[in-house]
């Protein structure tokens, strides 16, 4: 009820009871201040709620907000997902594809195919492409060499890292006028290989050489097995999207 309301029943009501003479003029007006101060403090009530509402209200926005930015990233997320599973397929029907067709190498122990996570590398001993603190390319390793590189022509997607390894056995006084260490012996060789599979139709741009001398083994060098293990070239297929990434320069 509003306070004109107020008013008119408050005088009707004072007119009846005054006319009875039951209520004084006194006691209706501290009633009447009685019920404005409960009008007001109901008044103040409402808008408190008001306010309550409105912000609510927001909360309400910001939550469905959130909600929506929520159901975007499951979206994302889900669709990376997909991209994942994809692309792990695509891995293993690549290694699947680069064993058979060096089923042969494989079954004589030539060479190893090995997988890890979006990368695979053809393992190659290297006393099958050189002799001992050479460079040169030997017949036998031209033969599997070529098979390596007609197996490698169809993943145009692929960088063809070719990464040269020695043991730790220094290089022979003889022959450190032409290879002073390890570095530029696992070098050569790289590049040798590199050159024999451009050679075999292999686009040069698509290629990397480079050396890592004794300091990467897979095995230990205190023993004439482990060193014949850690002699190798390791020919590693890479994605080019992630060889781009890793440039110099890129942002």
């Amino acid at each position: 009820m509003n306070r004109t309301g107020l008013h008119i029943a408050s005088a009707v009501l004072a007119a009846a009871v005054m006319a009875g003479g039951c209520v004084s003029t006194g006691t209706y007006e501290k009633l009447e201040a009685d019920k404005n101060k409960e009008i007001d403090a109901l008044q103040k009530q409402s808008g408190g709620l008001q306010e309550q509402v409105k912000s609510l209200q927001s909360q309400k926005t910001s939550l469905e907000k959130q909600q929506a930015d929520l159901r975007g990233q499951i979206t994302a997320l889900e669709q990376q997902k997909t991209q994942l599973l994809a692309a792990s397929q695509q891995n293993k029907s690549q290694y699947d594809a680069l064993v058979r067709n060096l089923t042969e190498e494989v079954k004589k122990g030539e060479l190893q195919v090995r997988q890890y996570k979006d990368m695979l590398t053809v393992d190659v001993a290297e006393q099958m492409f050189f002799d001992s603190g050479r460079a040169n390319l030997k017949d036998s390793g031209k033969a599997v060499l070529k098979k390596v590189g007609e197996a490698l022509k169809g993943y145009e997607d692929k960088v063809i890292r070719v990464v040269g390894h020695t043991d730790n056995v220094p290089i022979n006084k003889s022959l450190q006028k032409v290879f002073p260490s390890n570095w530029e012996l696992s070098v050569a060789r790289a590049t040798t290989v590199v050159r024999y599979l451009q050679e075999v139709g292999i686009p040069p741009e698509r290629m990397v050489a480079s050396g890592r001398a004794e300091y990467q083994p897979i095995a230990e060098n205190d023993s004439a097995e482990g060193r014949k293990k850690n002699r190798r070239i390791e020919i590693t297929l890479i994605d080019k999207n992630l060889v781009q990434e890793a440039a110099p320069g890129r942002k």
